[in-house]
């Protein structure tokens, strides 16, 4: 079945130096967008990390520091890569809590500014959970009926994911193609950042998900405790989670001047 698009629609994935969605850095990103003709464009980069990739990394996606050290840096390929995914919504295997984020805070560091506000996240592995609870090269081979013989190659992740998408919308009927709906089928609970530190309860307001103020307004805690901003903001928490919350604060003091 051909995705009903009404934007182009980039599915993408990530080889990284590990899994901390903070501190680790992009060392290959596959993109394959998909337009509403069905036009398809795919582009790949190796990246210079600028950081060591660890052997246990190496291990899982075989690319090692010697085979990305004459490469380009994010920074460098950034406003190329913003340029081609900047009018589409986004689509990954696991890209909801890895992927988006992970590519937030590279381009964050890029100087670029990067939110989900007006485009579709679809993630593929929570579709594929609720349905099946498999892996990617199970979910290839089950609704494709195809090996994945290069797993974690970031190329070959890409084309499966997008090949098993459509398939999954050829085998049910509950699934509505329409990405706005995928999208919300492969959400999981609702956070204001990427890395789920703020969430929003039932009535759709800010409130911390972590440490001594989980379940807390966070404009509340800003007002109560100030210093709490300054901390969060000068200690290891990723740089989207940092813009949202600065996000708040700047609102709540607006909504004083006004």
């Amino acid at each position: 079945m051909n995705l009903n698009l009404s934007r182009p629609i980039c599915f993408f994935d990530l080889e990284t130096t590990g899994i901390n969605v903070a501190n680790d850095r992009i060392v290959e990103i596959s993109v394959l967008k998909v337009f509403p003709n069905g036009k398809e464009e795919k582009h790949t980069w190796l990246v210079n990390p600028t950081i060591p990739i660890p052997p246990e990394t190496t291990a899982v996606h075989g690319i090692k520091d010697e085979d990305v050290a004459d490469k380009p840096t994010f920074k460098e390929l950034a406003s190329e890569i913003n340029n081609l995914i900047k009018d589409s919504d986004l689509a990954g295997f696991n890209s909801n809590r890895f992927d988006i984020p992970l590519l937030a805070e590279e381009m964050l560091r890029a100087d670029i500014d990067f939110d989900m506000k007006n485009r579709n996240a679809i993630d593929v592995q929570t579709i594929f959970h609720k349905m099946e609870q498999r892996t990617l090269s199970a979910a290839y081979k089950f609704y494709c009926d195809q090996n994945l013989d290069d797993a974690h190659s970031a190329e070959a992740d890409t084309i499966a994911t997008y090949e098993v998408l459509k398939a999954q919308l050829d085998r049910y009927e509950g699934l509505e193609n329409n990405m706005k709906s995928l999208a919300e089928f492969s959400a999981r609970k609702k956070f204001a950042d990427f890395a789920g530190f703020i969430a929003f309860n039932k009535e759709g307001e800010e409130v911390f998900s972590f440490g001594k103020h989980k379940g807390k307004k966070v404009e509340e805690v800003l007002d109560n405790e100030p210093g709490y901003f300054g901390w969060i903001q000068n200690a290891d928490f990723p740089l989207y989670t940092k813009k949202v919350l600065t996000g708040i604060k700047l609102r709540k003091l607006n909504t004083k001047l006004g």
